[in-house]
């Protein structure tokens, strides 16, 4: 790979950021469990990074700021229009997940 400056690394690293919570709000469809079960992340985890690396740089993010941020609108907000309930295959698939250790 092309060594990048690091200024560069950083635009890169965000527009593809950026481009990853589009693509996840044009596909609200998949749900948070679908994610966990074939990439063990989720919205949710990304939002939680999201929050940790506004710590680690000193800016002032709440919780819901970070939600926001991934989901797009308040994280209620979304839970309520797009959410599902998992079905029984779903959890017995995190199950799965959770117990394998990944």
């Amino acid at each position: 790979m092309t060594r990048l400056s690091e200024q560069d690394q950083e635009k890169l690293d965000a527009a593809v950021m950026r481009r990853l919570i589009d693509h996840l709000d044009a596909n609200k469809d998949v749900q948070n469990i679908d994610l966990m079960i074939l990439a063990g992340f989720c919205r949710n985890c990304l939002g939680k990074w999201y929050k940790a690396a506004a710590d680690e740089l000193g800016v002032d993010v709440s919780d819901g700021d970070a939600r926001e941020r991934i989901y797009g609108m308040p994280y209620g907000e979304w839970k309520e229009k797009y959410q599902t309930p998992a079905s029984p295959e779903q959890l017995a698939a995190m199950d799965a997940r959770a117990k394998a250790g990944k």
